[in-house]
């Protein structure tokens, strides 16, 4: 080699070419071998020396840029619109890459303290995913309690970190060795921490931690910018729905009101209420009911199958207690018809689908339209009441003079009286009669029948043929009106006007014998009293009968004052008890047990079996019916 400027040339011009290492050490080899003197080859090692510190800056910088530009890379990469799964795996991703670590993972921490892994990479067990890390144990709750990178060259044999079973059991299947974990910091808090490990020892250089620390404090900034997306993302998204939900609610809305304003006007056309059922149904898409408040249906669009009865009862007074509607099983809608405070009644709704809060108010409605309109038949019934009142008197007092022109006149009010017609009296047990007499005109109204009073009884002539069911719905509806029992009797059907004033008279008769008999506030009709409603004839031997059922306790009586009579009514209304009979007749048992013996002695051994028994309080009961019978028609005769 030449000379000492020579060998300098020979190192710039390698170090200009950018030559590797091994030819920096082959120039000094060449020159030991060519017989360099000793100042010449120090001058050559120094060259060599200084050359490779230019190269290991050189490198350096280079690194530090390409690392410069890999953040920059970084940082545009973290502005597009990522979800944050997406970005998590983009960050640990760049920074195994960045720093060429064998693997790098991300934990994120949670409210309550604790952190879990939530994404990794270069993994090569399954462990890692979703590992929980408590909290104050491994390097990443150091870093973030310290907010400064942590590193380790051999995490399992670094004695100076807290370890966890569960995160030395990854490292040790992992075969990590060197380990690196920056915070995540996000102002004065920490959102979780960034790792880089090799699976060799070695330590981290300043550039690497720096690198590192910039990449998380990006992550940081992405993950939170990544988070505000998705909650403005689900506001919009939430806004949007409620925008639905609001069109959607005003559309129905709108329907709501010109439904009603639809009912209203069905309502004020006059329609009936099997009309204003029917429009009711077709607006909710149901089945609709319409029960009175005996619930007893006044009319319906379909069946309503499967209904259980005692839940609509709850239900009704439920209703009618919140004044709103009330939801059954089985999908059914009850709401009340009301009129103040006056109950009048409750709808009852299948709908085919489930109904929204628009449809339970349209529902409402409904049941004040009902309401309307049964107030409005109401007012008209009271209108036409002195009519229906005159009426029913004539046929009542001139039966055989019914003319031409008092069938005319019915007619004309939509009644029919060659049609069977069913009468029913009924007589209110609390003394309500006018509230009474205002249900009956609205009752009649609504069944094209006739209404009247007489006798201080409600005297209705109903368009039916079956006299029993025609009390039992009156009974049924006008007792929970007046808030107390309604003795009704009815007779029936009659086959011509004629009839009505014969027909009105064995309704009469039913009602006294039921009064006879201990039955106020019950239904009577000749059906319903059978073999009793014949004996009440004057034309059947009711006196023979009594005479050879309880004969010898009557003639006992008579001659002296032992009471039997009474002692056996008293024995047969307190169920056949000696001790309750006596309570009732205010003696001793033991004169109840006397009195029995000697009834014993008159009528036979045989008096209390079941059917011996039936015949005896049989008799006695004819015999308080006649007495009552008689005194009435007496008390009637001397009235004349």
């Amino acid at each position: 080699m030449g000379g000492d400027d020579g060998g300098s040339l020979a190192v710039l011009e390698l170090l200009a070419a950018d030559a590797p290492q091994s030819r920096y050490d082959a120039l000094l080899a060449e020159a030991r071998r060519g017989g360099t003197g000793p100042a010449a080859l120090a001058e050559l090692t120094r060259a060599v020396e200084l050359a490779r510190s230019v190269r290991a800056g050189a490198s350096r910088r280079k690194q530090r840029e390409a690392a410069l530009t890999a953040l920059v890379d970084t940082a545009h990469d973290l502005t597009s619109p990522y979800d944050i799964d997406g970005l998590l795996r983009l960050i640990t991703r760049r920074a195994r890459r960045l720093l060429g670590f064998d693997m790098a993972w991300l934990s994120l921490s949670r409210p309550d303290g604790t952190a879990y892994v939530r994404t990794s990479e270069g993994e090569t067990t399954a462990l890692n995913a979703g590992l929980e890390l408590g909290t104050g144990r491994g390097l990443g709750s150091i870093a973030q309690a310290r907010r400064s990178p942590v590193w380790t060259a051999d995490y399992l044999a670094d004695p100076a970190i807290v370890h966890a079973p569960g995160i030395d059991a990854v490292v040790e299947a992992e075969g990590l060795h060197a380990i690196i974990a920056v915070p995540l910091r996000r102002g004065d808090s920490s959102l979780g921490a960034l790792y880089g490990s090799d699976r060799a020892v070695r330590q981290f250089t300043p550039d690497e931690i720096g690198i590192m620390l910039s990449l998380a404090d990006l992550a940081a900034v992405a993950i939170e910018k990544a988070r505000l997306l998705e909650q403005t993302r689900d506001e919009v998204t939430e806004l949007e729905a409620f925008g639905s939900r609001t069109n959607t609610a005003l559309t129905r809305v709108r329907y709501l009101w010109e439904c009603h304003a639809r009912l209203a006007g069905l309502v004020l056309d006059g329609a009936g209420l099997p009309t204003l059922a029917r429009a009711t149904a077709d607006a909710l898409d149901g089945v609709l009911q319409v029960r009175d408040p005996g619930g007893r249906p006044l009319t319906a669009t379909g069946e309503l199958p499967g209904l259980d009865e005692e839940a609509v009862t709850k239900g009704a007074l439920e209703a009618l207690t919140d004044r709103r509607p009330v939801r059954l099983p089985g999908d059914l809608w009850l709401a009340p018809v009301l009129a103040g405070a006056e109950d009048l009644g409750v709808l009852l709704l299948s709908a085919s689908a489930p109904l929204a809060e628009e449809d339970v108010r349209l529902l409402q409605l409904a049941a004040q339209s009902v309401a309307s309109l049964m107030l409005i038949q109401r007012g008209t019934a009271a209108a036409e009441g002195p009519v229906h009142d005159e009426l029913l008197a004539d046929l009542l007092e001139r039966p055989h003079s019914v003319d031409p022109h008092l069938l005319a006149r019915t007619r004309r009010l939509g009644i029919d009286l060659d049609r069977p017609h069913v009468v029913v009296v009924a007589r209110p047990e609390g003394g309500e009669l006018g509230k009474a007499v205002a249900w009956a005109s609205s009752y009649a109204y609504r069944t094209g029948g006739l209404k009247g009073v007489r006798r201080g009884c409600i005297v209705l002539v109903l368009p039916a043929t079956d006299a029993s069911a025609t009390a039992h719905r009156v009974s049924g509806e006008l007792s929970p009106l007046l808030g107390h029992a309604v003795s009704t009797g009815a007779a029936g059907p009659t086959a011509s006007p004629g009839e009505v004033a014969r027909v009105y008279a064995e309704a009469v008769r039913c009602l006294d014998a039921l009064t006879a008999l201990g039955g106020v506030g019950g239904t009577a009709s000749p059906r319903e009293l059978g073999f009793l409603g014949l004996l009440l004839s004057a034309d059947h031997d009711v006196e023979a009968f009594i005479a050879s059922t309880v004969g010898p306790v009557l003639e006992y009586d008579a001659g002296r004052p032992a009471e039997l009579t009474r002692t056996l009514e008293a024995y047969f209304a307190s169920g056949a008890s000696p001790t309750r009979a006596a309570e009732s007749l205010h003696v001793h048992p033991n004169t109840v047990s006397r009195r029995l013996e000697r009834v014993t002695e008159l009528l036979g051994p045989h008096w209390q079996q079941p059917a011996r028994a039936l015949e005896i309080q049989m008799a006695l009961r004819l015999r308080t019916t006649r007495t009552v019978l008689h005194d009435r028609r007496t008390a009637a005769h001397q009235a004349r």
